[in-house]
């Protein structure tokens, strides 16, 4: 059992005190996350509240006591990783923002692709991801809605889904898993997640699709991430000559632009690629 003395400490913007604690003893929560691990967590957790999130849901979602909770935050706050508003409500830090768009903005192959990216999603009024792989998942560098009318869709920069449910996730796990036993081997025999009816979650299923992705050059993603979405994806040569940097897809809601029309223009998309879409043998 935690015994905590709460006490005045320096007032937020506003003249709302903030709250300091001393603890005394750690439960078995506190155990799970220690150190910089929890630091690290509090941090990823305020990353999901763009308008600010208390003390209380905080150590909730952490599961850890809210001394220690707090004391992460105070760290966070002393960096500029962290601020805190008049609500007293916690919400990632200016500095912590700068650092973020300035890595962005400075990453050699989301410079490189955005004029690709431009030009494709102006040609077929769609929008167009860059993306790379991170174990499992396939993580957004880049993204470019339509210039006028078109839906956009929710995906956001920095943002992740399953590899095996995207078009670019399969792109690029297709130039590493060539054979059943390399699929099988990543899928460690764990049930893959099935976002729709469509997706393929078996180990023989994805060396199917890998192998036709090999063989035409392009991957498809037939609703397999969401419903009544559909995508092309190629390859993208931004930091090396011979492997994939990432991946660039077109995706396009399915009534509007049926994956047939996505895939009769390879050639096209290919094009506006131009040397980023093409290894040097």
């Amino acid at each position: 059992m935690d015994h905590t003395q709460t006490f005045d400490g320096p007032k937020a913007p506003g003249g709302k005190k903030i709250e300091s604690t001393v603890e005394t003893s750690t439960t078995p929560a506190d155990k799970g996350l220690v150190g910089s691990d929890r630091v690290l967590a509090v941090l990823k957790e305020l990353a999901r509240h763009p308008d600010g999130v208390g003390l209380e849901e905080l150590t909730r979602v952490i599961a850890s006591p809210k001394p220690t909770v707090h004391r992460a935050l105070q760290s966070l706050r002393r960096a500029g990783l962290a601020d805190q508003d008049a609500r007293g409500r916690y919400l990632l830090g200016d500095e912590f923002l700068r650092m973020a768009f300035a890595h962005h903005e400075a990453r050699p192959e989301h410079v490189r692709v955005r004029p690709a990216l431009e030009a494709l999603a102006e040609r077929f009024n769609e929008t167009v991801h860059y993306a790379v792989l991170d174990g499992h998942e396939v993580v957004y560098r880049a993204k470019v809605d339509p210039p006028t009318g078109a839906v956009r869709l929710t995906s956001t920069v920095g943002g992740r889904n399953p590899a095996h449910a995207t078009g670019v996730g399969k792109l690029l796990l297709a130039n590493e898993l060539a054979t059943l036993a390399d699929v099988e081997a990543w899928t460690g025999g764990d049930p893959l997640e099935r976002r729709t009816p469509q997706t393929h979650c078996t180990a023989a299923a994805l060396h199917q699709e890998f192998q036709a992705t090999r063989e035409r050059g392009y991957a498809v993603d037939d609703q397999e991430n969401e419903t009544g979405v559909n995508c092309i994806a190629l390859p993208v040569y931004a930091t090396s000559a011979t492997a994939p940097s990432g991946a660039v897809s077109v995706s396009a809601l399915t009534y509007r632009t049926p994956l047939h029309v996505l895939t009769d223009a390879y050639d096209e998309i290919r094009s506006l690629l131009g040397p980023l879409g093409t290894p040097i043998a």
